[in-house]
C-alpha cells in the first residue's frame, strides 16, 4: 500500500512555470531530460527529489536524489517541508519546497520528476506547472527495458510493473496531464517534449537577453 500523502500549498514565485514530468520507470524520462538539458543548457533546473531508498550503481547523492534516512525524511514531512511525498516499495519519495524555490529563484524552468501520487498532490497546490506524462508503447516493452537494466530483483521488478500498470490507467483521467507522450521512438518523443515546452523556453531565453 502506498503511504499517506501530505500536501501543503506552495506559493507561486515569480519565475518560469515549472514542469511536472511523470511516467513509469523505464518509460525514458531520464534520457529525455538529459537531452533537453543538453540542448537548452542554462535554461532548465532539475528539482532533486528526496528518497529513503539506497542509491543504485552510478547514482550520485544530491544529483540523482537526496538520499536520506526515513527518520530525517519523516521529520521534514511533519515540518511541512515537502510539496508532495509518497511511499513506493517500502521507500519514501518526495519533493521539497526548497528544491523548487531554489530553481525558480535562478529564473530557470524547474523540472520535477514525480510519481503519479505526487502529480495528484501537486494538483491540489497553486504551483501551476505544465503536466507531462511519458509513457512506454506497451507493458511488454516496459518490462523488457526494466529487465535489460539488471538492477532489480524479480520481486522488485514485478512490483514496479504492477504499479506502472495502475499509473498508466490513472493517467487516462481527463485533465490530469496537459501532454501525453508515448516514447516509441526517442527522437520523436523528444521533439514532442520540446514542442510542449517551447513557449516557456522562449520566455526564459527572452528574459536572459533583456
Amino acid at each position: 500500500m502506498f503511504g499517506r500523502l501530505l500536501c501543503r500549498a506552495l506559493s507561486v514565485m515569480a519565475g518560469p512555470r515549472p514542469v511536472v514530468l511523470s511516467g513509469p520507470s523505464g518509460a525514458g524520462k531520464s534520457t529525455l531530460l538529459k537531452m533537453l538539458m543538453k540542448e537548452f543548457n542554462g535554461l532548465f533546473g532539475f528539482s532533486v527529489s528526496h528518497t529513503t531508498r539506497k542509491p543504485r550503481p552510478g547514482e550520485v547523492n544530491g544529483k540523482d536524489y537526496h538520499y536520506v534516512s526515513r527518520e530525517v525524511m519523516q521529520a521534514g514531512i511533519s515540518n511541512g517541508e515537502f510539496i508532495e511525498h509518497a511511499e513506493f516499495s517500502g521507500n519514501l519519495y518526495g519533493t521539497s519546497k526548497a528544491a523548487v524555490q531554489e530553481v525558480q529563484a535562478r529564473n530557470l524552468i524547474c523540472i520535477l520528476d514525480i510519481e503519479m501520487q505526487g502529480v495528484k498532490s501537486i494538483k491540489k497546490t497553486d504551483l501551476n506547472p505544465i503536466y507531462i506524462s511519458i509513457q512506454p508503447p506497451s507493458m511488454d516493452i516496459l518490462e523488457k527495458r526494466l529487465r535489460d537494466r539488471k538492477t532489480e530483483s524479480e520481486e522488485s521488478l514485478q512490483k514496479r510493473l504492477r504499479a506502472a500498470s495502475v499509473d498508466l490507467e490513472i493517467s487516462k483521467e481527463p485533465g490530469l496531464f496537459d501532454v501525453v507522450i508515448v516514447n516509441d521512438n526517442l527522437d520523436d518523443a523528444y521533439r514532442e517534449l520540446k514542442g510542449a515546452l517551447i513557449e516557456e523556453i522562449q520566455t526564459v531565453q527572452g528574459s536572459t537577453k533583456a
